[in-house]
C-alpha cells in the first residue's frame, strides 16, 4: 500500500493534480489557501488586493514580530472595504481550482488558514473531509485533527487548546495520527527561515506518548529545524511544504 501525503498546498493546484500519481490514495493536511506568499510577495490574496509594496510591508512587520503594527497597517488598508466578502470571494476562486485538482480518493483535513464552512461546497465525489474522525485505509486506521491553535497571526481556523484536545481525544488510538500542526516539540515547531516558533500542540504530544501510533504526520512549519523525530514508538514526520516543493511524502506498508 502506498499513500501520498501533502500539507501547506497554498494555491499550488498544478502540482496537486499530480500529487496522487503512483499512490493508492492522497492525504491532504490542509492550508489550501494562499493569502500571502512569504517568498514571492506578488502571489496571494493580499497582493492581489493591495499590491506588492503593501505586501512587502506586512511581511516585514510580521517577520519582525511586530504583530500589533501589522494589524494596524492592515486595518488601514481594509478601511472602507468589505473585508469578509473580499476574502471569501478570493478563497472561493482558489478552492474551486484546488478541489478540482484532488485525485480520487483523497482524504483531507483543514489547516489554520482554511475556511471549513466552505469545504462542503467544493469537495467532489472521491474527496472525504475528516476532522476529529477516523478512517481505514489499506487496513490501517488513520485519525485526522484539523486546524491550528490561537496565535498572534490570527489566521481563520484557530481554535482553543481545549477544543483541539477534545478532537484528539475523540479519535482515540490509531495507527497514523494526521494533523496540520505538529506536536509541541521545539525542534518540530521552530522555522529556521522565519526564525520563530510556530504553535505546536501539547495534546498531540501527550496523545503520541499515550497511544503510540506508528506515525504522526503533520505540516504547518515550512522550514522546520527537524523534519522527523522518533517519540517512543512513533515516527513523527513533517511531510513538507508542498507549495514550494511540489512533492508529496510517500508512506508505504
Amino acid at each position: 500500500m502506498r499513500v501520498h501525503v501533502v500539507s501547506d498546498v497554498h494555491g499550488n493546484s498544478r502540482d496537486l493534480a499530480r500529487a496522487g500519481d503512483g499512490a493508492d490514495a492522497l492525504i491532504c493536511l490542509g492550508d489550501l489557501v494562499l493569502f500571502l506568499d512569504y517568498d514571492d510577495h506578488s502571489r496571494g490574496i493580499f497582493p492581489d488586493l493591495f499590491g506588492v509594496e503593501n505586501a512587502d510591508r506586512i511581511v516585514e512587520l510580521r517577520t519582525a514580530r511586530r504583530f500589533e503594527e501589522a494589524r494596524e497597517f492592515g486595518a488601514r488598508l481594509w478601511n472602507g472595504l468589505d473585508r469578509a466578502a473580499a476574502i471569501e470571494a478570493a478563497v472561493r476562486k482558489q478552492y474551486a481550482e484546488l478541489f478540482a485538482a484532488f485525485p480520487r480518493p483523497t482524504y483531507a483535513t483543514y489547516g489554520n488558514v482554511d475556511i471549513p464552512h466552505l469545504w462542503p461546497e467544493y469537495a467532489q465525489p472521491g474527496t472525504t473531509v475528516l476532522d476529529a474522525q477516523r478512517v481505514e485505509i489499506g487496513g490501517r486506521v488513520f485519525g485526522f485533527v484539523g486546524g491550528g491553535l490561537r496565535s498572534p497571526m490570527r489566521t481563520p481556523y484557530e481554535i482553543d487548546d481545549e477544543e483541539y484536545a477534545a478532537k484528539i481525544a475523540a479519535i482515540g488510538e490509531v495507527d497514523v495520527l494526521c494533523s496540520h500542526i505538529p506536536p509541541e516539540v521545539p525542534e518540530l515547531c521552530y522555522d529556521t527561515v522565519a526564525r520563530r516558533f510556530e504553535r505546536g500542540s501539547p495534546a498531540l504530544l501527550e496523545a503520541i506518548r499515550a497511544t503510540r501510533p506508528r506515525h504522526a504526520l503533520f505540516g504547518h512549519v515550512h522550514q522546520p529545524q527537524a523534519h522527523r523525530m522518533r517519540i517512543g514508538a512513533t515516527e513523527c514526520i513533517n511531510v513538507g511544504h508542498f507549495a514550494a516543493t511540489g512533492r508529496p511524502y510517500a508512506l508505504e506498508w
